[in-house]
């Protein structure tokens, strides 16, 4: 067997139409690419519709939700290609983003990680470039005081100075599209399973720096990500999670110390939250999106963030 150029890993958890605008927006007759489905136990028949309609396709069905890093981590183990993509289902390949992805890659070894430029349906850039998170940013970033945050902490962290359309070398790259060179996945490993999702592609982009490798935000291809669809359909366990890893990613590279304190911190952001729901709740206001937000964050409090 010929080793492919590519192999295009995607997890997917009910999100079966997704899954297929994804498939259908690859080149599947072109031998030298890979395709492999990770079906993490959908519920909404993911893994028939793989089978009857893309029968190149390679599907790995698992009776449990495997979580993100668990379940690309099966489809990375079960490739063959020289250079792995893990790939959202919820993104479509514009034109010829893989043969410039990969042209790029060939054309530069030092490149451990690539990451393609992001577009929104309606077309609009998503920012998906990044310098790596202070103590600082943890505490301000995707928190209640984001707002309040100096303008140049959170410049620096979004890599603002960065023009859109530039090619540029970069800390880390958003993980729904993450093109590696199977050197550097051999070198590094994959994903630290530790993380059930979220932050996991911050950590891999900082092994992969440190292991000497270059990570680069490559603008000349664009991909359409719908973002959070699967996310989407569980709003508390997507808070815990979320906060839970943010945590774990400052013990493991900042020590417990701060990442106790961020946990308390994130831990009383909650508290804050719940009370402002439950008063605006006895006021009436949108009385069901404040039950739902009262359940959220009520099980975010009880989770500790202490991981799973």
């Amino acid at each position: 067997m010929t080793q492919p150029d590519l192999s295009i890993i995607i997890l997917a958890w009910n999100v079966r139409d997704l899954l297929r605008a994804c498939l259908r927006s690859l080149p599947l007759s072109d031998s030298k690419i890979e395709v492999i489905v990770v079906d993490a136990a959908s519920a909404d028949g993911t893994g028939e519709m793989v089978r009857a309609e893309f029968p190149t396709v390679t599907l790995i069905t698992s009776d449990e939700n495997l979580g993100y890093t668990r379940g690309n981590n099966v489809g990375l183990k079960a490739a063959h290609g020289r250079n792995l993509l893990v790939l959202n289902p919820d993104t479509e390949i514009v034109g010829e983003a893989l043969t410039q992805m990969l042209a790029y890659m060939d054309a530069h070894p030092t490149i451990g990680m690539l990451g393609p430029q992001m577009r929104y349906p309606d077309g609009a850039i998503q920012s998906t470039r990044r310098r790596f998170p202070t103590l600082a940013t943890g505490f301000l970033e995707s928190t209640w005081l984001q707002p309040l945050a100096p303008r140049a902490l959170l410049d620096h962290y979004y890599a603002r100075d960065l023009p859109d359309e530039a090619v540029a070398e970069v800390d880390w790259v958003v993980g729904a599209a993450l093109l590696v060179r199977r050197e550097t996945y051999k070198q590094v490993g994959g994903l630290d399973e530790g993380f059930f999702m979220y932050s996991e592609e911050l950590d891999w982009c900082r092994r992969i720096k440190a292991a000497g490798w270059q990570v680069v935000y490559f603008p000349p291809a664009q991909i359409i990500h719908h973002e959070a669809q699967s996310s989407a359909q569980a709003p508390a366990a997507t808070h815990i999670r979320f906060n839970t890893s943010k945590v774990r990613y400052y013990r493991k590279y900042h020590g417990a110390l701060a990442a106790e304190t961020l946990r308390w911190f994130l831990l009383g952001n909650f508290a804050f939250q719940l009370g402002l729901e439950w008063f605006k709740r006895l006021l009436g206001h949108q009385r069901h999106l404040r039950a739902a937000r009262i359940k959220a964050y009520t099980q975010a409090l009880r989770s500790g963030l202490k991981g799973e």
